[in-house]
């Protein structure tokens, strides 16, 4: 049984964690920290989880947390995990962080598009990028484990093994849409109700944060323009992906490196990814179209963001680095309706 410690628990990605850990049956779940509801019961913060557990949460301890688990998730916003991170890996922690603080390998990158300092960059060769369908066996092996972003995790899976197959004669452009929840649990007025309702909009265009990190995953083969959407869906993401290869690509020879993928399910040439059928599941669907007119090559994907795109994706890679089936405590088709 691998012994399980959370940090931050309260946020979206931390709550859908919550969930799953607690139905995998290899896992126990033996402390909770977080400081904004220190001392307070899991239950009073979470009522979701009310008989299910009588821990309370704590402040965070390195060293305590040391001698209650295995392996800790940090799941804090951006910019935050840094301290935590350090602290756990220092202490001898396997830790896994589902934040953005340890995906990017170029600390200038960091800079630019989160705008501050990385303050623990000699971590930052050790951290594994959390995407089992390419580092695989790097995971297993890892003590650092930087989960991916959800939008990156939209793109990646059907762009990366194109781009290593064809060149794109222009920046390759992805349009995504994600609910709300991606923005996390922090209230803002851009996401408040009365904005979002029966609203959809563009937001952060030409500075988005997931543009290093998609341009850094598919090894730096093309220029991403990158443009997010927000929509008043509680879950999901829907990625439109615009590739003009230089020449004619067998996408069926491509797509065949996912044959045995559990979490990849390739819809193929006409059958597009949808989010109603991915929604609280871990996998990623896409499918494409060949515009013969323009010679471009629309890929469409879907995910949830809250399950393929985060938690999901982290609890797949902790059970490939404690030698569990990788699908274990992941068994779930899309909720459709």
């Amino acid at each position: 049984m691998v012994r399980v410690g959370i940090v931050g628990a309260t946020g979206y990605g931390g709550r859908e964690l919550l969930r799953l850990l607690f139905a995998h049956p290899e896992t126990r779940i033996t402390a909770l920290a977080s400081t904004s509801v220190a001392g307070s019961s899991l239950d009073e913060v979470l009522p979701a989880f009310a008989g299910m557990s009588d821990l309370t949460f704590a402040p965070f301890d390195a060293d305590g947390l040391r001698a209650q688990c295995d392996v800790v998730f940090v799941g804090v916003p951006g910019g935050k995990s840094m301290e935590p991170v350090a602290a756990l890996r220092a202490a001898g922690i396997r830790t896994l962080d589902i934040g953005p603080d340890f995906r990017l390998k170029d600390v200038e990158a960091f800079r630019t598009y989160y705008k501050r300092e990385h303050t623990a960059p000699e971590l930052l060769p050790d951290a594994v990028y959390g995407l089992p369908a390419f580092y695989r066996e790097a995971i297993r092996g890892a003590d650092l484990v930087a989960v991916p972003g959800c939008y990156p995790i939209s793109a990646l899976v059907p762009l990366r093994p194109l781009l290593e197959r064809i060149e794109a004669t222009c920046p390759v452009v992805i349009d995504a849409v994600s609910g709300i929840s991606g923005a996390g649990r922090t209230p803002s007025e851009a996401f408040h109700f009365p904005e979002m309702n029966e609203n959809l909009k563009a937001y952060k265009l030409a500075v988005h944060q997931h543009t290093p990190e998609i341009e850094q995953e598919v090894g730096h083969r093309a220029m991403v323009q990158f443009t997010p959407h927000v929509a008043p869906l509680t879950r999901g993401i829907l990625s439109t992906i615009t590739v003009r290869p230089a020449g004619a690509v067998d996408l069926d020879d491509v797509y065949a490196c996912y044959a045995d993928e559990p979490f990849v399910r390739v819809l193929g040439e006409g059958r597009l990814g949808e989010v109603r059928y991915v929604r609280g599941s871990n996998y990623c669907d896409f499918g494409w179209v060949r515009d013969d007119r323009t010679g471009n090559l629309l890929l469409v994907s879907a995910i949830d963001n809250l399950m393929g795109g985060t938690a999901g994706m982290a609890v797949q890679c902790l059970n490939l680095m404690f030698g569990i089936e990788e699908t274990t405590g992941l068994r779930f088709g899309g909720m459709a309706p």
